[in-house]
């Protein structure tokens, strides 16, 4: 089940991820936001996972999609959390 506070959750934590991410010019701050991501990710609610990414396993784990990914998951899930 999808609760109102697993959404709010994973929109704040990526959020605040992807503004430092998208402006991050140091390639070390953008691989340690891609582990943080990575690491939530296993941990996160499974169900809001699978509707994130659409049954893409590598969605938030992969270098060459990442910032395409969270920008995505930031647009999803603020508009997740309106909805609720």
């Amino acid at each position: 089940m999808i609760t109102k506070d697993s959404i709010e959750t994973a929109y704040c934590f990526f959020h605040q991820k992807w503004q430092v991410y998208r402006n991050s010019t140091m390639e070390w701050q953008k691989e340690d936001i891609e582990y943080a991501i990575s690491s939530y990710v296993e941990r996160m609610n499974q169900e809001l996972y699978a509707l994130l990414s659409k049954g893409r396993e590598e969605y938030l784990q992969q270098s060459e999609t990442f910032a395409f990914d969270l920008a995505d998951a930031v647009d999803k899930l603020d508009k997740m959390k309106n909805d609720k």
